[in-house]
C-alpha cells in the first residue's frame, strides 16, 4: 500500500540481538531517514496521559501501575511472555494505535521514512512499507550482543531468540536482508548500496 508518493517507506525488522540499532543509527544520521521505533511509540501510547493508558490498565489491573503513574512495562513483557491470551489482548490494543500513529507520520513526512519493528507480520507492518529489511547476525553472535548489553544468561537469551521468529520466517518476510555478523563498516557499506538504489527508483519516479 502506497502511503505517499513523496515517501519511500522501509520497514526495519529483525531479532534481539541481530543489530537493528546499528542499521537504524545509520539509516538516520549517515543517510537522512527520518526513524521510528514500534517499541518506542508503544511506550509513548501506555504513559499516564497516552490514548492507550486506560485500556492497557483495564486488561492487566491497577497492580500494573507504577508510583510514577506509569504502567511497569517490565511486568507486562513478564506477563504476556507466558500468557499468550494476555498478549494477544495486549496487541490488540497497541497495533491499532501504533499503526494511527505510524500512517499519520507516513502521510505528513517526505523522503525516506524507516520504521522499526521486531515483528514484520504484526500490527499491519508490511502494508505501511514499500519494502522490508531484515537485520540478520547468527544465533552466538546475537546471545553474545544480548548478554553483554542486557545482562541476561546464555540460557536467558536462547531462550528468547527460541521465541521469535526463525531465521527463515523472518527471511520470507523480507525484501532485502541486511547482514550484521561483520563489522559496522560492512553494515554501512551494504545499507548505502540499497539506499542508492531506493534513491534512483524515486527519483526516477519523481522526475
Amino acid at each position: 500500500m502506497k502511503i505517499s508518493d513523496k515517501n519511500y517507506i522501509i520497514g526495519v525488522t529483525g531479532g534481539v540481538g541481530a543489530g537493528k540499532s546499528t542499521v537504524l543509527y545509520y539509516l538516520e544520521n549517515e543517510f537522512g531517514a527520518r526513524v521510528y521505533q514500534a517499541d518506542r511509540i508503544s511506550r509513548s501510547l501506555t504513559l499516564s496521559d497516552g490514548p492507550a493508558f486506560n485500556d492497557v490498565v483495564a486488561l492487566f489491573g491497577q497492580e500494573i501501575i507504577m508510583p510514577d503513574g506509569n504502567v511497569d512495562r517490565n511486568e507486562i513483557a513478564r506477563i504476556v511472555f507466558h500468557d499468550p491470551e494476555k498478549r494477544e489482548a495486549l496487541n490488540a490494543i497497541i497495533h491499532p494505535a501504533v499503526r494511527r500513529f505510524l500512517f499519520h507520520k507516513a502521510r505528513t513526512r517526505d523522503g525516506i521514512i524507516v520504521f522499526e519493528a521486531a515483528l514484520p507480520v504484526e500490527g499491519d507492518f508490511k502494508n505501511l512499507c514499500d519494502e522490508i529489511w531484515y537485520v540478520r547476525a547468527d544465533e552466538d553472535t546475537r546471545v553474545r550482543r544480548v548478554t553483554a548489553a542486557r545482562g541476561y544468561t546464555e540460557e536467558k537469551a536462547r531462550e528468547i531468540i527460541a521465541s521469535q521468529l526463525t531465521d527463515a520466517e523472518y527471511a520470507r518476510l523480507s525484501d532485502v536482508i541486511i547482514d550484521n555478523n561483520g563489522d559496522v563498516q560492512d553494515v554501512k557499506e551494504q545499507i548505502a548500496v540499497e539506499i542508492k538504489r531506493i534513491n534512483s527508483f524515486f527519483n526516477g519516479n519523481k522526475a
